[in-house]
């Protein structure tokens, strides 16, 4: 049995939750230690049951209760190199036997778990998305990226779980309060998908075996969960897909744990 919960995800903190065969891992811990207890108490986990911390990157909304778990429950954290030079910049006493370094693109056996980290481009140190496969299921986490190359889209297709940024609507950021040096950032190569971005590398990653899209990562400021659904629900209709019965699209809240997925 494998069980999949976005705990929250947006630019003010970001975790997802894996459960496969009783082996738990968190993918980014992005809230404080408090936060985190709580929105783990939500789904009826403790931190205390978490076997492992994976980090996508160094960004504050990706790490910042990371060490404070890790400290305060034992718990290893498992990152890249470039990822942990700049993390422990920022957390302070987290003890040697807990710092795991990994390489990106290379195969991470963890207990039951057979986990890819995957090369994306984003402006942090050494930023990677995830696909984990577990047994015959397959899920892909992937946030903070500018874009999808040929690479990234080769290695989601064919996923159960979709963890997918859709982080702006690209006229709601232009026309929007953002200096402009921010907005060229966020929508730049090194930046975050957009609604459109999202849409096109979904139609390319799906197959219809009733997969389960969550779109992850949306701007509290240019963009909204029904609009980024109705950008994505449109374009896969207007291609063919059945979003009634093939596939399940819905958007991680940004204040709270999604339902559980079973898989």
């Amino acid at each position: 049995m494998t069980r999949f919960v976005s705990l929250s995800s947006g630019s003010s903190g970001n975790s997802v939750f894996i459960d496969h065969k009783g082996v738990k891992i968190l993918v980014d811990v992005g809230f404080s230690g408090k936060k985190m207890i709580e929105l783990l108490g939500q789904i009826g986990e403790k931190p205390s049951d978490i076997d492992a911390i994976f980090l996508t990157h160094e960004h504050i909304d990706h790490i910042k209760g990371a060490g404070v778990l890790s400290k305060r429950f034992d718990i290893p954290i498992y990152a890249n190199e470039g990822t942990w030079k700049a993390f422990l910049k920022k957390a302070k006493g987290i003890k040697n036997e807990n710092i795991k370094i990994f390489k990106s693109n290379t195969f991470l056996n963890y207990k039951s778990m057979d986990i890819l980290p995957i090369s994306i481009h984003h402006d942090a140190a050494e930023p990677v998305g995830y696909i984990i496969y577990l047994g015959n299921k397959k899920i892909s986490i992937l946030t903070d990226t500018g874009f999808v190359d040929e690479t990234i889209a080769y290695q989601i297709k064919g996923s159960d779980v979709y963890y997918m940024e859709a982080n702006h609507d690209l006229e709601a950021l232009k026309m929007g309060p953002y200096p402009y040096k921010l907005k060229l950032r966020v929508m730049g190569k090194m930046g975050h998908l957009s609604n459109d971005d999202s849409a096109s590398a979904l139609a390319d990653a799906l197959v219809g075996k009733n997969e389960v899209i969550f779109l992850a990562h949306l701007s509290e400021t240019n963009n909204t969960p029904e609009l980024s659904k109705l950008t994505v629900d449109t374009y896969l209709r207007s291609l063919g897909f059945d979003l009634d019965k093939d596939i399940a699209l819905e958007v991680a809240d940004r204040n709270k744990p999604s339902r559980i997925v079973e898989l």
